[in-house]
């Protein structure tokens, strides 16, 4: 970050700020003392022990505050995290600051050892496990109670008195990665080595698998494009198809873990131990003594959680399931109407019509998809989890029934049901290509747009002030503080797992579905990377070994999408003619097929496990 703010300098020359804390407007001066005297103070005393100052304007303290730290006591930091570096034998190790000298680039005045991602990191590490000691509320704020043990930024955020923190961008490096990554139209890969050190690995793992599932669709999509102008009416062409279908789906997880380890080994956090979980910032409960830590926290019996998952929570999903069920059937009946009015009038407006019911159907999909997913976060935080990791896994295992039943349950029905492969293949074709233009236009467009309009109204009213302070600074912290928020890759994981199950499930009478994916994803590296850089604050770095929960929910798709391919091989008329007498014979077939598969599958796993 360019070393230019001179009004910093004036209080501390080697003070560089790296997080942003917004307070409250109307905050009260013995709050915000108190606030800022814990985050300077010593570890011994229970501070954090790093370096905050003021950021002033024309119109004096604005209630924003700079957070940094000085290289020594991020280095500390880096040890108390578990930071895994580079050692000069090429070898991956924990840092540690005694052992310092054997790691490689280190040097006591290199203060770039630590990317600026690291620094931030560590600095919200410290500043969440900032503690209270003896105090019963937080000053100024009687009814904002406090108990010893209670993380004071979760209280002050609970309490709207903190509005929020967020690492600054570093402008001079966010400009170079950029133009390596969007800023030229170029057929190659991503700088995943540069996301990482910028986003974390977090950001730059789904940015990988985004990449390479890209990538492992291009095969699929070459196979395709022959098959289907070869076979465009003979639905029943599809064996051959489907067999690779089967192959493809179970092969390329396989392959992304050994790349994943690969990446995260280098990165360091493959090797990385995990901390203690704390309990999450909405979990509450009656006051009591952890019997693993011994720390005071709040406690909540699982018998109350469990009462409130299985009567309440799990109700509402079958309830949600059935809606999405009945709206299913409304859509069939659309397409009855359309199909009944096209065979009257047969003419190019009756033919266009035969589209809009799977047109409509795909824009209510994606609206229900996101009405159950505020539903979802609500309930799963009204559950009161005690963990962020119970919490997240939950959440997705909602979200992902829903979202499968709501997009594929249609499709399902219309191949084993009604076995209209036509109606198959059109339904398909649409719901793939609506779903991902409404997803390009929400999710990228439209923030990129009112970023846009906002940065402008701000850039006017920055220009009308006269002020003798570092202008850029505090230009850069008004902009950022007002961008939108990176709530994580969830909904990014998520719109990847429905794409790969519509290409996995029954592209086999869509053979195009690949290439689609392939022309969205490409467009989506670009637009993601863009919002990355110019719509959304910097997300803080949380480095991670794989991409989670979502590693375990891409196997479970494939493995429906196996079991699927395998009934469509015995639904074929080439398949159906090798046993004319018997259909018992033909189900015994397929079903050793699919456990060989599955045998194969696991063999293949374990051998790669060890």
């Amino acid at each position: 970050m360019a070393e230019s703010w001179s009004f910093l300098d004036t209080f501390e020359p080697n003070f560089r700020p790296l997080v942003v804390i917004e307070l409250a407007k109307g905050t009260k001066e013995e709050t915000i003392d108190w606030f800022t005297k814990r985050i300077v103070d010593k570890k011994a005393n229970g501070g954090a022990q790093l370096l905050v100052k003021p950021l002033v304007t024309e119109n004096g303290n604005e209630n924003i505050y700079l957070v940094g730290a000085s290289h020594l006591r991020l280095l500390l930091g880096a040890e108390t995290v578990g930071l895994v570096k580079e050692c000069n034998d090429n070898s991956m190790r924990t840092f540690t600051y005694s052992s310092r000298k054997t790691f490689k680039d280190f040097a006591d005045d290199n203060h770039n050892f630590l990317t600026m991602a690291e620094g931030q990191y560590i600095i919200k590490h410290e500043l969440e496990n900032l503690r209270a000691k003896d105090e019963k509320m937080i000053p100024g704020y009687p009814q904002a109670k406090l108990y010893p043990g209670k993380s004071i930024v979760r209280r002050l955020l609970t309490s709207g008195i903190l509005v929020q923190i967020f690492p600054l961008h570093d402008r001079e490096e966010l400009k170079k990665l950029r133009h390596s990554w969007y800023g030229q139209i170029k057929v190659g890969y991503q700088p995943l080595d540069e996301i990482r050190c910028y986003f974390g690995e977090t950001v730059a793992l789904y940015f990988g698998f985004l990449e390479y599932f890209t990538f492992a669709l291009i095969p699929m999509a070459v196979i395709g494009i022959p098959y289907y102008v070869f076979a465009w009416e003979d639905y029943d062409k599809y064996v051959m198809f489907a067999t690779f279908n089967l192959l493809w789906s179970t092969v390329i997880l396989e392959v992304w873990k050994r790349i994943c380890s690969i990446m995260t080994y280098r990165w360091g956090t493959l090797l990385m131990k995990r901390q203690f979980e704390e309990p999450r910032p909405g979990f509450h409960g009656v006051l009591g003594i952890n019997p693993v830590t011994g720390r005071e926290e709040p406690l909540y019996s699982s018998i109350k959680r469990q009462i409130r998952i299985y009567l309440v929570s799990l109700p509402f999903v079958c309830l949600c399931l059935y809606f999405s069920l009945y709206v299913m059937m409304i859509y069939f009946d659309l397409e009855q109407w359309a199909l009944d009015y096209h065979e009257e009038n047969e003419s190019n407006f009756s033919s266009l019509m035969l589209f809009v019911p799977s047109i409509i159907y795909a824009v209510v999909i994606e609206i229900m998809n996101r009405i159950y997913r505020y539903a979802a976060e609500f309930l799963t935080s009204w559950e009161n989890h005690r963990l962020e990791s119970s919490y997240q896994n939950h959440l997705v295992l909602k979200v992902l029934v829903f979202n499968f039943l709501n997009c594929f349950a249609s499709l399902f029905y219309i191949a084993f049901v009604l076995f209209d492969m036509k109606l198959l293949r059109q339904s398909l074709a649409t719901l793939l290509i609506t779903s991902q233009i409404l997803n390009q236009f929400a999710e990228s467009l439209l923030p990129y747009w009112l970023q846009k309009r906002h940065k402008k109204r701000m850039k006017k009213r920055m220009c009308s002030l006269k002020t003798d302070v570092d202008l850029s600074l505090v230009e850069q912290i008004n902009l950022e503080k007002e961008m939108g928020t990176y709530f994580g890759t969830f909904d990014d994981y998520l719109e990847l797992f429905l794409q790969f199950g519509y290409v996995s499930l029954f592209s086999c009478v869509y053979p195009l579905a690949a290439v689609f994916a392939v022309l969205n994803n490409i467009t989506e590296i670009y637009s993601d990377a863009l919002k990355m850089c110019r719509v959304y604050k910097r997300p803080f770095a949380e480095p991670t070994a794989n991409i989670g929960v979502w590693q375990l929910a891409f196997e479970t798709m494939s493995v429906i999408s196996v079991v699927t391919n395998c009934i469509l091989i015995g639904m074929s008329p080439q398949v159906n003619a090798l046993f004319p007498d018997s259909k018992m014979d033909l189900i015994l077939t397929v079903a050793l097929v699919e456990l060989t598969y599955f045998h194969q599958s696991n063999i293949c796993f374990h051998g790669n496990m060890t």
